[in-house]
């Protein structure tokens, strides 16, 4: 096929339709370029339940081996399980999951040994250039001496490791619906639940990648509504839904209403923070709620903050030693699982943080959502430095605002702030802005938005 690798080689992943877009032979050239840039003598290689995913995967791993690496295939895993991996064997690693995006899509997350993120600046644009030049010129030949490919499996040993880090074995009784959304989850969840103090009543725990009840993306209010509508419904603790390949989750309360990413990892933090004796460094992104840096540094622990983007994260997690880190995106990082993210760690910890107490989940929560969000707002410009610029022009120099550059322009004052980040592949401004009280972040959103949009 002739294939545009500026279509489908993003910031952090391979991402694009199949087979319009990329296919086994081009898999087969990605496995033989990851070879030869990471200098693997052995990879890990596992998939998610997409219907082209097992093929892809087999591809890249006989490309793999053609460059002399011994490949492990642990086949059907989540993207955190093929992290544990990873870690675990100390291997570089290629998963294959398109998470949220649907059915036709397909992509492939890369990983060095240790589960160290592979992105542009780390080795992703060596492999496309690598790709590129073989398209153009025709592959390489095998080595003399081909890996192997073998398999193994993963899948209670990840369990297992999860559950030694968040113990949850004397907590009270806890009802927890789980929508899967016909994704990864459906697989992680029984073995990582089993044997615990819960009663799991399950949605769309059938793997299947064409998505038949609704998108793997929880971040999509409208892809929460089955699970806000059954928790109640069932007289259940709390709600709990994961993405396509169940990095990310997403919590709902008792009530069915949605708890935000950012008082899950201020929650997480402070248990962390617990866990390392009220010592450490908690990583949070700029657009997290202003609660995140004060809890942190309630609980003992110092703050830093960080560009939006999961390669930001995980570097400064390397950089710092940091033990915790989370996103507004729900994704939440971990030091003790190899800097990488995991939702399920996460979730673990909702679930023991809840069972440790006799309330219900909204009050446990309530002091880890102390302001008023906007969400992300998206507005499609013409110039996205001009309406930067103007922004600039109409804050600076306001008595008690600041105004910082770490990602975007973030504009400050006392009991608000908003950032406005450009998109890197859209001509869009992203808007998010908290304040104390609902009033205060309209008018402050509406004025922003304004001069986006004008």
């Amino acid at each position: 096929m002739t294939a545009d690798l500026s279509q489908i080689v993003k910031a952090y992943d391979v991402r694009g339709v199949v087979p319009d877009q990329w296919d086994e032979a081009l898999a087969g050239l990605f496995g033989a370029a990851f070879v030869e840039v990471t200098g693997a003598a052995a990879i890990v290689v596992g998939h998610d339940m997409r219907p082209s995913s097992p093929g892809l995967s087999r591809a890249f791993a006989r490309g793999a081996a053609d460059r002399g690496a011994d490949v492990t295939e642990i086949g059907l895993c989540s993207t955190d399980q093929l992290y544990y991996a990873s870690g675990a064997l100390d291997l570089p690693g290629a998963m294959f999951t398109a998470s949220h995006n649907p059915a036709r899509y397909n992509g492939i997350k890369l990983c060095r040994a240790g589960a160290a993120p592979v992105g542009q600046d780390t080795g992703l644009a060596q492999i496309r250039e690598r790709v590129e030049r073989w398209l153009a010129q025709g592959a390489p030949d095998p080595v003399d001496r081909p890996g192997t490919l073998s398999a193994r499996e993963t899948l209670e040993d990840y369990a297992a490791y999860l559950r030694s880090l968040v113990d949850l074995t004397a907590i009270r009784p806890l009802k927890v619906v789980v929508d899967a959304g016909n994704g990864m989850g459906g697989h992680t969840v029984p073995p990582v639940f089993a044997g615990l103090p819960l009663t799991l009543v399950p949605m769309y725990f059938e793997l299947d990648g064409t998505f038949p009840n609704h998108e793997a993306n929880p971040l999509d209010p409208a892809n929460l509504v089955d699970l806000q509508k059954r928790v109640p419904a069932e007289g259940a603790d709390l709600g709990i839904a994961f993405d396509g390949d169940a990095d990310r989750c997403f919590v709902v309360d008792e009530n069915g209403d949605p708890v935000s990413p950012s008082a899950i990892t201020a929650l997480v933090a402070a248990r962390e923070l617990a866990r390392n004796g009220g010592k450490g460094t908690v990583i949070h992104n700029l657009i997290t709620s202003r609660t995140v840096p004060e809890v942190v540094k309630e609980n003992g622990g110092t703050p830093a903050r960080t560009r939006v983007g999961h390669s930001f994260i995980k570097a400064e997690m390397a950089r710092s030693g940091a033990i915790f880190g989370g996103e507004h995106s729900a994704h939440y990082y971990f030091k003790d699982f190899w800097n990488a993210d995991t939702g399920m760690l996460a979730a673990l910890h909702v679930l023991a943080a809840l069972g440790g107490q006799e309330g219900p989940l909204s009050a446990l929560v309530a002091q880890y959502d102390r302001y008023t969000g906007s969400g992300e707002i998206n507005s499609t410009v013409a110039d996205q430095s001009a309406r930067l610029a103007a922004i600039r022009t109409a804050y600076e120099g306001r008595p008690g605002v600041t105004l910082d550059d770490l990602d975007g322009l973030t504009v400050a004052a006392a009991d608000w702030w908003f950032n406005v980040r450009p998109s890197n592949t859209e001509p869009l401004l992203r808007l998010n802005a908290e304040a104390k009280d609902e009033a205060t972040m309209t008018k402050i959103r509406d004025e922003a938005l304004a001069i986006i949009r004008g």
